[in-house]
């Protein structure tokens, strides 16, 4: 991935999907880490308590408080011991992930719930027509991802990130499902446009947009007035693009600006 893309990228392999979560952790950053079956509370057991799904800041400090370090502490304490500090739900959750049992299958076979792109901006003061030009770009793309997949969706999630680190989310769910690329533009610009007075206020480092509320493209209600060559317009850029790659063609207000990386993914 750092070859392809320049990104580093880390990789966890167990058993559980928790203890895969929790070996791509300690292997970061640019790392490769594979829990053998046998040596898993080996590998587990000396880890600090935070390692553990769900144990934040103020259940490590009541766990700490007692004492409780490590997961291997919190694995020698009995389940009705945990019920007690912790309460019922997360005294059994935490006692079941200190022995690394996991009821959550691996499905390897279930399509996305969303497909989204965003962006990182940089500290650095945007004019609000670059940002908007950031948006349209990342709409482009992951409406042709919808259309690659077979897929249509009905909400149109806005991501932002401030200058100072909060996010923030906008979102419009449509009447019908679509993968429409200028109808999906014209919902994430009018989503930036409500935001506009606060990212004037606090600045902006991060745009990005999601598409959720999937499902397979089907037959089509189609919305009045009819507008027959939309589709034919997005079928025609698609295999324009897939035939000579993705900068072969590209919209008007794109054109000489950086719409930053587009990173290999896997199969819908």
């Amino acid at each position: 991935m750092r070859d392809r893309v320049g990104l580093p990228i880390t990789i966890g392999i167990a058993r559980t999907k928790f203890l895969a979560k929790v070996a791509s952790g300690v292997a970061k950053p640019n790392g490769l880490l594979v829990v053998d079956p046998d040596a898993e509370l080996a590998f587990l057991h000396p880890l600090d308590v935070e390692r553990l799904w769900g144990v934040g800041q103020v259940t490590a400090g009541k766990l700490r408080n007692r004492g409780i370090a490590t997961v291997g502490d919190v694995a020698r304490l009995t389940e009705a011991e945990l019920v007690t500090l912790l309460g019922r739900a997360s005294g059994r959750h935490l006692h079941a992930l200190a022995h690394n049992r996991e009821a959550r299958p691996v499905q390897p076979g279930r399509r996305r719930r969303s497909m989204g792109a965003q962006r990182a901006l940089g500290p650095e003061r945007h004019a609000a027509a670059d940002v908007e030009a950031s948006l349209i770009a990342l709409v482009d793309r992951v409406s042709g991802r919808l259309r690659r997949a077979d897929r249509v969706g009905r909400t149109v999630v806005l991501r932002l990130r401030f200058a100072d680190y909060v996010r923030a989310t906008r979102s419009r769910t449509l009447h019908e499902p679509t993968a429409d690329t200028a109808l999906l533009v014209d919902v994430a610009r009018g989503l930036l446009g409500d935001a506009a007075p606060l990212v004037a206020a606090r600045g902006i480092t991060l745009v990005g947009v999601s598409i959720t509320n999937l499902s397979t493209r089907g037959t089509e209600q189609l919305a009045l007035p009819f507008e027959p060559g939309r589709a034919a317009l997005d079928a025609a850029l698609d295999g324009v693009r897939d035939r000579f790659g993705s900068a072969a063609v590209t919209r008007a207000v794109l054109l000489g600006r950086d719409t930053g990386i587009s990173v290999p993914l896997l199969p819908d």
